[in-house]
């Protein structure tokens, strides 16, 4: 059974530095949907919503797509037992390269 109650969102360190390399026109739909779809349920797979079989950071665990050809990622870890949601990447995707805080990151 999943759990209904809102999960806080805790950002990384590294975020406002992330955002800074995406054109600022795009900051508050990226701010709009994280906390429309990572409020709630960010565990359940979704079409957008898929759980990393190789995350490009160490402790992300789940990445969401969404936006202009779902060119934005955020990859995020979720703790059940606190309620929280890690956001620990923002990055954009062109073509087949992924950009996180302006630097190509390996798929």
């Amino acid at each position: 059974m999943v759990s209904s109650a809102a999960y806080r969102l805790v950002y990384d360190t590294e975020v406002p530095a992330q955002l800074r390399a995406i054109e600022r026109k795009y900051h508050s739909l990226i701010r709009t949907m994280i906390e429309e779809l990572l409020h709630f349920e960010p565990a359940v797979e979704t079409q957008n919503r898929k759980p990393l079989s190789r995350p490009p950071t160490p402790d992300a665990r789940w990445e969401l797509r969404f936006g202009p050809q779902n060119r934005f990622r955020v990859f995020y870890r979720v703790h059940d037992d606190t309620q929280e949601v890690y956001i620990l990447a923002i990055g954009m995707k062109v073509r087949n390269r992924l950009y996180v805080g302006g630097e190509e990151y390996k798929l």
